[in-house]
């Protein structure tokens, strides 16, 4: 006989498997329909009504932030092994990192225009009652302190280093999004060339520093 606690643990599990195939489903929407994805379309995918999918994510916002926290999540681990993979020198390291994150969003681009540009085609439902009025800001600072947090464990800034090193993550953010998302749009020149061009623009102080001792290269 299940104790109150083991219920509670096994409701728990299944809510957390439900939400999860329901971002599944959301997930296959935006890839369809990029940032014309509805509520209506995810529920349908989903097999379920609306106000099901409201119970599970709070609302339009919360099913948003989900699926933002989905890929971002995803996005971070594929930057972190490429910040991490052996590499002949730390500007093959720099160039494989914005290599990376260039792929991931000309891999998915729906999905990319989704987060980022949540409106582009007159589709605003999702946007409605969140903060996706400023729907970038939230995935590109979180982006930009992970970065940091790798900059100051792996390089030898020198006094202020912190501060340094949260200057340079969300600058290079900023760089990789604003340059990433005129290219995705106007594709001026192939990806590697691109990868270099933005290399050659970091490269200047990032080549004068030290690796801290003791920790993995950058």
């Amino acid at each position: 006989m299940q104790t109150g606690t083991s219920q509670r643990d096994d409701q728990r599990q299944a809510a957390q498997r439900r939400r999860k195939e329901l971002l599944e489903a959301a997930d296959r929407v935006v890839l369809r329909d990029g940032p014309e994805a509805s509520m209506n379309a995810i529920a349908a995918e989903a097999g379920i009504t609306k106000p099901i999918l409201y119970r599970h994510f709070g609302d339009k916002g919360g099913l948003y932030r989900a699926l933002a926290k989905r890929h971002t999540d995803a996005l971070l681990a594929s930057l972190r092994a490429a910040l991490d993979a052996p590499a002949e020198d730390r500007r093959q390291r720099v160039e494989a990192t914005l290599d990376t994150y260039l792929a991931a969003i000309e891999a998915r681009p729906q999905v990319y225009r989704f987060l980022m540009h949540p409106a582009d085609n007159g589709q605003q439902e999702l946007a409605q009652g969140s903060d996706v009025g400023h729907h970038s800001a939230p995935l590109l600072r979180r982006l930009g302190e992970e970065l940091a947090t790798v900059i100051a464990e792996r390089l030898e800034l020198g006094p202020g280093g912190d501060e340094t090193a949260r200057v340079w993550g969300h600058g290079i953010v900023g760089m990789m999004h604003a340059a990433g998302d005129w290219w995705l749009r106007d594709r001026p020149c192939a990806r590697g060339q691109l990868v270099r061009h933005l290399t050659d623009l970091l490269w200047g102080r990032l080549s004068l520093v030290d690796d801290r001792a003791g920790a993995p290269g950058f």
